[in-house]
């Protein structure tokens, strides 16, 4: 079942979020609402979930959210912000309209989270965070926090061991500022050694049209690239496709995710070294703590999500990613 906020609901929305600096221009509201179909049953537990884009990852971390959920006989209601913090707000609202037990929020930006917490707080709804979380959390029912900065910091350390001693220059092309790419990139490029220079740094914001733009002008400018960082694998593909366009077969890319593309790509020779931070993890720990917190049982209220650095010699200890 599909159904869109009502024209009121957005327009109190856009403004609340104007208020507070958290509207992303340009992106346009489609929330899309499941109940009781798409896998989820009627349950003694009413769980909301607001989705921050339509990449991969998030794509495979709804369908571990509802899947999880048929398990645990929780209904399941989801949204998608699509990347934008005021769409973020008005589905929470939603959310809230409906009176579910708790919300699940992929957050599109940090910024927006106190604004979002805020919103359910006083409604009496408890937040539970996926991938990032909140110094307060007092304020929050629970997080399956991934350590994005660590994640940078792991590709960073794979350029160090590869380049040794050699002077190196190296480009990067991020997601969509806020959230998780600002703190993927952070950690890569603080963690590089002194002898790699990032040359290029610019937002493909997770979209693999706009990341092979980005790769096109990038490798345009700089002809010696030796190596990019790219802030999913979707974009890593068109970015790979983009320098072996310019016959730049030689740039070495390490990517984030550990999909089953991701992986089959490491063995090819088309990406040399990801992070593994599995969607299907994520959810299911998303889901079950949830439900656990809200019956008041006694487990971890933060949760960190295991990260695993995927090259050619260890592909064969990528988990899981994306349910099936």
């Amino acid at each position: 079942m599909t159904s869109t906020a009502p024209r009121s609901r957005r327009a109190l929305a856009a403004s609340l979020a104007g208020v507070t600096a958290l509207v992303l221009a340009g992106c346009a509201q489609d929330a899309d609402t499941n109940a009781d179909s798409g896998g989820s049953k009627k349950g003694s537990v009413s769980l909301g979930f607001v989705n921050g884009a339509n990449t991969h990852f998030h794509t495979c971390l709804q369908k571990a959210v509802e899947q999880t959920a048929k398990k645990e006989d929780a209904k399941v209601y989801t949204a998608n912000s699509k990347q934008d913090a005021g769409t973020e707000l008005s589905n929470i609202e939603d959310m809230i309209s409906r009176n579910v037990d708790a919300l699940i929020v992929q957050t599109v930006n940090v910024d927006a989270l106190d604004g979002d917490i805020a919103k359910a707080k006083a409604a009496g709804i408890p937040i539970y965070l996926t991938s990032v979380s909140t110094d307060k959390i007092s304020d929050i029912l629970g997080a399956a926090v991934v350590d994005l900065t660590k994640v940078g910091q792991m590709d960073a350390d794979w350029i160090a061991k590869d380049a040794g001693s050699k002077s190196v220059k190296v480009g990067v092309v991020a997601g969509a500022p806020g959230a998780a790419s600002d703190l993927l990139v952070g950690g890569f490029t603080k963690r590089l050694p002194a002898t790699a220079k990032v040359v290029a740094n610019q937002p493909g914001m997770f979209n693999p049209a706009k990341a092979q733009d980005v790769a096109e002008n990038m490798i345009q400018a700089h002809p010696d690239l030796d190596y990019a960082f790219v802030a999913n694998e979707e974009m890593a593909f068109a970015v790979r496709k983009a320098f072996d366009a310019a016959g730049a077969k030689n740039v070495k890319i390490v990517s984030v995710n550990g999909s089953e593309d991701g992986i089959a790509a490491i063995k090819d020779g088309r990406l040399q070294a990801t992070v593994s931070n599995s969607a299907l993890t994520i959810g299911q720990t998303a889901v079950k703590q949830s439900v656990d917190l809200l019956a008041g049982k006694k487990v971890d209220k933060v949760s960190k999500v295991p990260l695993t650095l995927i090259t050619r010699d260890t592909v064969d200890q990528a988990p899981q990613y994306c349910p099936k």
